[in-house]
């Protein structure tokens, strides 16, 4: 069987192991992990609550730093990165969606999306911004601030602002958590139509069957291991 063939966005975890808190609260999330993610493809992660699905994500972002194995992507290893060269390579290659949005309260729509470019040195990063924000459907409502716009904007915005340097890797974790059905609804469709749009590799945390039925191939997690990983039907 040929081995998948290795391109810049492909995403490797080998034997991850990951442990947060301290003391008493320790917990041991990720353990022993592997998976292989392939440019181009969807892939959901699903499992209860604590299975480590949402710290896996964290980890494929370079947002959380594990104890021990290797995290590589298109043959980088972000483990072996030092918090300089990875917030630069995370700028330049990965786009991450929060559940909670995670927008600056005192930025305006375009000043959150134009943050990242203007920390890569970008001179047109108010105008990308903005481009950014009417193809999400919030071209005129650029000089709001978080606090005037609605849940489902909001992540609008916090699309908006992954996507915006282009990324290889989008990454969304729980993007609909905090929004109703319908709404919910048009955040996933934006997020698939921008996926195919720029022929991302896209990873979703989610507890939706619905969400990941949509994915190319699901990734189910318990307890910190994968207990199944499975190419979905077309």
């Amino acid at each position: 069987m040929e081995a998948p063939q290795v391109t810049l966005s492909t995403i490797e975890l080998i034997d991850v192991d990951l442990t947060l808190g301290a003391g008493a609260a320790r917990v041991h999330v990720l353990k022993a992990l592997s998976l292989t993610i392939l440019q181009g493809e969807t892939i959901g992660l699903v499992g209860p609550s604590g299975s480590g699905k949402s710290t896996l994500l964290m980890a494929l972002a370079g947002l959380e730093r594990p104890d021990s194995g290797i995290v590589r992507i298109g043959g980088r290893d972000l483990v072996q990165m030092d918090e300089d060269q990875l917030a630069r390579f995370r700028g330049e290659n990965i786009g991450v969606v929060f559940q909670s949005f995670q927008l600056i309260p005192t930025m305006t729509a375009l000043e959150n999306v134009a943050a990242p470019l203007e920390l890569a040195n970008r001179s047109d990063a108010f105008e990308v911004a903005a481009a950014e924000l009417a193809a999400v459907g919030l071209g005129h409502r650029l000089r709001h601030y978080p606090r005037q716009l609605s849940g489902g904007e909001q992540q609008r915005v916090a699309l908006a602002r992954a996507l915006a340097p282009d990324p290889l890797i989008l990454a969304a974790d729980e993007p609909t958590g905090n929004l109703d059905s319908e709404t919910g609804a048009q955040i996933i469709e934006l997020i698939f139509a921008q996926k195919a749009r720029r022929g991302a590799t896209l990873i979703l945390a989610t507890h939706d069957p619905a969400l990941a039925a949509r994915c190319d191939r699901v990734a189910r997690l318990r307890s910190g291991r994968i207990e199944a990983d499975e190419k979905q039907e077309a």
